[in-house]
């Protein structure tokens, strides 16, 4: 099978990772407030330290299965299971999520179009696409990730010529607004918790390493953790020089949409929208790319039973992707496409997943110390990153419920 370069390998992540733009702006701005950005930053700066938690485990145990693979290799299998079934519920509901998002935003273009047979035909649809092999999906990856990266530079573009001409005066009376939750330091840590979602993703290219050519896999994390950086924070930052903070919560579940109407009129507005829809549909092709990667590899374990390792002429492994996509389908039916319910189990399970990553580093280093390994993360980095995931992991299951809305705790039990 003819392995992925780089810039393959970068789509198929960064379609699920850099999806987040589209709604992280918003959930951190009504956390957090003014200090949407700062939040933000400090993402990043964690992000940035789990480049080298993930390039030490993957390194050393360059096999597909993240967090599973890691720690089946430094502690028991039911432990290195409950890693794997946290990660299967993570990408279920990101391929629910972003297929339901993608189709409202779709909506907000064709009126009458149903969102949620229109949910159920998009996962249909990106099943067929997984069927046909990872090198056609990672084509059409490359075409959604080139698109999503123009759009985001033409709308960054347009909010710098607004500002030139309009100043900063929204941004400033922003700023004199009190402080979210009280104070500085409690909006920065909610604003925190909630910008924490705008990283899955970045766990998805440890699920296919042995889909991507020699030396690959730690571009892929320095690549995503550059676009990550860059428009998140800045996204945040021009929305809260456009937009009065009061207004964002109006605009929630399309804001960008809204900046490029102010900035760029309905066209611009109509391209962002056409935008969220390609690049959280290119996210729920990474689910099925990564859940693909971890099941092959537990099924080899014999954790799961061998009749889901069937190929066909591809090399697609079409019995766990049409499980995947069943799977995927009751989730649906049983939260009837209230994706809200959803996000909540989505966040709890990825953060789990990054937590118990930096676990498998910890005990990697313990208990397989002379394993070599290309990259070693020092333990203060380590120790760093885990307690920042695990705060932002307390700060969504402390969450408070919306309206009519089981606590997100409750949900993910």
């Amino acid at each position: 099978m003819k392995k992925l370069s780089e810039f393959p390998a970068t789509a198929i992540c960064g379609n699920d990772i850099t999806s987040s733009v589209l709604y992280v702006s918003a959930l951190s701005i009504i956390a957090a407030g003014q200090y949407a950005w700062l939040a933000l930053l400090i993402v990043a700066m964690v992000l940035f330290l789990y480049r080298k938690i993930y390039g030490e485990v993957v390194g050393a145990l360059p096999l597909n299965g993240g967090a599973y693979n890691a720690l089946l290799n430094t502690t028991s299998k039911s432990m290195a299971s409950m890693a794997a079934g946290l990660t299967l519920l993570s990408y279920m509901a990101t391929a629910v999520v972003s297929a339901s998002e993608a189709m409202h935003y779709l909506h907000g273009i064709v009126p009458h179009l149903p969102v949620e047979m229109a949910t159920f035909v998009l996962l249909a649809l990106f099943m067929g696409l997984a069927v046909m092999g990872i090198g056609e999906s990672s084509k059409v990856a490359v075409l959604i990730f080139i698109f999503h990266l123009t759009s985001l530079i033409l709308l960054t573009g347009a909010c710098s010529f607004f500002l030139l001409h309009h100043g900063l005066q929204t941004f400033v009376a922003n700023n004199h607004l009190a402080p979210a939750h009280g104070s500085i330091g409690k909006a920065i840590f909610w604003g925190f918790s909630a910008a924490m979602l705008g990283i899955s993703g970045f766990e998805s290219s440890a699920n296919f390493v042995e889909e991507q050519q020699q030396g690959v896999f730690p571009k892929t994390l320095r690549n995503m953790w550059i676009v990550v950086s860059v428009f998140n924070p800045l996204m945040a930052f021009l929305a809260l020089a456009i937009v009065p903070i009061p207004e964002v919560g109006i605009y929630e579940s399309n804001l960008l949409s809204h900046m490029g109407e102010i900035t760029g009129g309905g066209r611009l507005s109509s391209l962002i929208a056409i935008d969220a829809v390609l690049v959280l549909s290119g996210a729920v092709l990474t689910a099925y790319v990564g859940v693909t990667g971890l099941l092959e590899r537990m099924t080899l374990d014999r954790i799961l039973p061998g009749y889901l390792l069937k190929k066909n002429k591809r090399g697609g492994s079409y019995r766990i992707i049409i499980s995947f996509f069943l799977l995927s389908c009751s989730i649906l039916l049983i939260t009837r496409g209230r994706v809200e319910i959803l996000a909540g189990v989505y966040t709890i399970s990825f953060l789990s997943v990054m937590a118990l990553f930096g676990l498998g580093n910890i005990l990697l280093k313990v208990r397989r110390r002379r394993l070599p390994r290309p990259e070693r993360a020092n333990w203060i980095v380590v120790l760093t990153a885990v307690a920042a995931v695990l705060a932002a992991l307390v700060g969504n299951i402390m969450k408070e419920p919306g309206p009519n809305q089981p606590a997100n705790f409750v949900v993910f039990a």
